[in-house]
């Protein structure tokens, strides 16, 4: 299957918050989304960053 699990990291405290899946073939670069961040209590960026 050419999905795979993207862990996100928070931009400002770097905890990772979220799991979510992408499609290789189609996106090839990283993402990086806008989501809440319960530890700051805000929007903030989540990047995703390199998993095993």
């Amino acid at each position: 299957m050419p999905r795979n699990q993207a862990i996100m990291e928070c931009t400002e405290c770097h905890r990772r918050n979220y799991t979510t899946t992408r499609n290789a073939k189609t996106m090839p670069a990283r993402l990086e989304l806008l989501k809440f961040c319960p530890h700051d209590r805000k929007r903030t960026i989540h990047k995703e960053i390199k998993g095993k």
